[in-house]
């Protein structure tokens, strides 16, 4: 395959100086660009333990200032939108099932 760029004398410049650094003609430095890469050394980590390590430095004072409902009111908090009513529902759906299994 045979590739064509257009680029200026300092774009070219450029690149054959990183690929000189790297003691390889500007070919040779491109076609290694275009080798499969290992993966990663670093083991990937569950997304609780990067969230943890990154609230680490979180103030306490800050974390308590936090609304306690902000999952459930998501909207409240980011749109401005009225509360949900969803601690009423909760309670109607748990008295309903209460209700429920009295009946049986």
């Amino acid at each position: 395959m045979t590739v064509t760029l257009q680029l200026s004398d300092e774009q070219a410049t450029a690149l054959e100086a990183r690929a000189a650094a790297e003691g390889l003609s500007l070919e040779a430095w491109i076609v290694r660009l275009a080798e499969p890469q290992p993966a990663a050394s670093r083991p990937r980590r569950p997304i609780w333990e990067i969230i943890a390590e990154n609230m680490k430095n979180v103030p306490l004072e800050d974390l308590a200032a936090m609304p306690k409902d902000g999952a459930s009111q998501i909207d409240h908090y980011v749109y401005g939108v009225p509360k949900k009513e969803l601690e009423s529902r909760f309670r109607r759906y748990v008295l309903l099932g209460r209700h429920h299994q009295q009946r049986r």
